[in-house]
């Protein structure tokens, strides 16, 4: 579950910066990196997993596969936090920096 919940949301990522490749104003381009290396990281611990467990990997009790559904939204959560402090410290529209410095009547 882990595994598809981070290829689902690499995928959607991708969609959304390649509609808006040319101008790359929020930063999209590093939420895919996030998304993709997640699921590269999740796809080789899978191939260990199968290895290891062999048919028995697809045969996950309930409680486990919510146990990684959760895990898989909470890597999901922390790319979009991290994506979020780049965006702001980057302030490609400069909205941080207006908020910051902007004078009171």
């Amino acid at each position: 579950m882990t595994l598809l919940t981070t290829v689902f949301a690499a995928i959607i990522c991708t969609v959304i910066w390649y509609k808006n490749a040319p101008k790359s104003e929020m930063k999209v381009g590093i939420l895919c990196w996030i998304y993709w290396g997640a699921s590269l990281m999740w796809f080789v611990d899978a191939i260990f997993e199968y290895v290891e467990y062999q048919a028995e990997y697809f045969a996950p009790e309930p409680a486990e596969m919510l146990n990684d559904f959760y895990l898989g939204l909470s890597v999901v959560a922390l790319g979009l936090i991290i994506w979020l402090i780049i965006l702001l410290v980057k302030d490609p529209k400069g909205v941080v920096k207006a908020a910051l410095f902007k004078k009171k009547n």
